[in-house]
């Protein structure tokens, strides 16, 4: 004699079921699709690095060539800036500490992409005491965003641990993965606003053996002001 199984109950193991089933279907897509985006991360990773170290053997050529000809060889200007805030709230004009809530440098060690061009200058005079700044490479703009890289989704800082974040967020500017974007970076591309503005400020550590003097520039010896590629040694210490 079989057991009296009441309908309710059996309605609800038929939807466990299928619920299960439902997740197992999903899983088992989302695995096919991460080894699949792998593959395509993974070329463009390559393809960005041959870029690289295609453009670094170029520039290598063009100046011992020039050297050869007893010629000078101006490389192209850099198209980022990486700057970084050097000082607290303590005495800061309001007209500054606007400026510097514009360029997103809210506290103390803070670091921010700024495309290269007029207006950014104008803003750095303006602020220079406050902040140091220079041109970063492309293996340090790397290292930052891997290191300490946080994107603003929904206006909650999330680290990014994963590309699909990368791609939910970004996806409809061609910036699919982590690549993508340090490219989009590096060489200012054409959605650079959209890409720096996900990107939260870099919340880096004090430099280590710390500051050197805040109240004189770099060029006299102490911290603020531009760096040039000596920003780079900068960001090393301080990542």
């Amino acid at each position: 004699m079989s057991s009296f199984v009441p309908e309710s109950f059996a309605k609800k193991q038929q939807r466990v079921k299928k619920e299960e089933e439902e997740l197992l279907h999903a899983r088992k897509a989302k695995k096919e699709l991460v080894k699949k985006k792998r593959e395509e991360w993974l070329v463009k990773a390559r393809t960005y690095q041959e870029q690289e170290a295609k453009r670094i053997v170029d520039t290598v050529t063009k100046f011992r060539d020039a050297r050869a000809k007893g010629e000078f060889y101006i490389p192209p200007e850099a198209k980022v800036l990486f700057v970084i805030r050097t000082k607290g709230i303590n005495k800061i004009n309001p007209k500054v500490k606007t400026i510097l809530r514009l360029l997103r440098l809210r506290q103390l060690n803070n670091g921010v992409f700024m495309k290269v061009n007029t207006a950014t200058w104008q803003m750095l005079r303006r602020v220079e005491p406050y902040v140091t700044y220079g041109f970063p490479t492309r293996t340090m703009i790397s290292e930052l965003i891997y290191k300490r890289g946080f994107g603003k989704m929904n206006r909650s800082r999330i680290p990014l641990t994963d590309n699909f974040l990368i791609e939910n967020s970004l996806g409809k500017f061609n910036i699919t993965c982590i690549e993508d974007l340090i490219e989009t970076i590096y060489n200012v591309g054409d959605n650079f606003k959209e890409a720096n503005n996900f990107l939260w400020p870099f919340k880096l550590s004090t430099p280590r053996g710390g500051w050197i003097n805040k109240n004189h520039s770099f060029q006299n010896g102490g911290d603020w002001g531009n760096r040039e590629e000596e920003i780079n040694k900068l960001i090393k210490r301080m990542n």
